[in-house]
């Protein structure tokens, strides 16, 4: 895999990508060689410390989007306690499964991580973690939406398996979801093309990090990088526009 991860902002204490999707943020236990950002970053070379780099907090392999590293181990701290009090605000774009009835919707289903055989986030209600996700839907498009999330909390995909609780999975989710891609020739009518060679517009769980706001760790000024969604994401969303 070869790819180009944009650097958002880089100073002394810490470091903001633009990760694309496919890459994950730590190594997997159960997949040590599968592609990391920090790897990616450190065979690039355009970050000189990149394997020095500290995770703050993290994405999915296929969310795309910003994710914030610190450089040194006061930073990661005061990163870390500014996740933990909720003093962060980060927001995302999901490409969901239905017409959600509402506008808005806080989802508060406690979560409990590695849940089940498929190691999946379970929502239970006796020993499940306290979970806050706000929702807003952007806008519908017949079978599918557009819906803004803000997690409040950082649990295992926390924003995955609210949407599917509720009833609307994120499209192409193959844990929480029917993992299926979105193909053109799903919901554009009097289709003509070539199923055999048709491309999906997007094949992997479409959920985008588009949102980072925070005080700097050391000097506390505020910081805010918003990024458009990758060319996947866009070009869903631009076909079903067009409906």
């Amino acid at each position: 895999m070869s790819t180009s991860v944009p650097i958002i902002h880089s100073d002394p204490d810490l470091l903001v990508v633009d990760k694309p999707a496919g890459f994950l943020s730590v190594p997997d236990r159960y997949d040590p060689d599968a592609a990391t950002i920090l790897g990616e970053l450190a065979k690039e070379g355009g970050v000189k410390d990149a394997t020095s780099l500290l995770v703050v907090h993290r994405l999915d392999k296929d969310t795309s989007g910003l994710l914030l590293f610190a450089r040194n181990e006061v930073a990661h701290k005061g990163l870390s306690k500014a996740f933990e009090t909720r003093s962060i605000e980060k927001g995302y774009r999901a490409l969901v499964r239905g017409e959600p009835p509402w506008t808005e919707m806080s989802c508060d289903y406690p979560l409990k991580p590695d849940g089940d055989r498929l190691h999946r986030t379970i929502i239970d209600g006796g020993h499940g973690k306290p979970a806050m996700t706000v929702f807003t839907v952007i806008a519908t498009y017949g079978p599918y939406s557009l819906v803004e999330a803000k997690p409040l909390t950082g649990r295992t995909h926390q924003i995955r398996v609210h949407l599917a609780a509720l009833g609307f999975p994120v499209v192409a989710d193959p844990l929480y979801g029917d993992g299926k891609a979105l193909f053109l020739s799903s919901f554009k009518r009097k289709w003509r093309g070539d199923e055999f060679a048709e491309r999906p517009l997007i094949a992997r769980t479409a959920l985008h990090a588009m949102l980072l706001a925070l005080a700097h760790p050391h000097t506390g000024q505020a910081l805010r990088f918003e990024i458009a969604p990758p060319k996947d994401f866009r070009a869903a969303v631009a076909q079903l526009e067009k409906r």
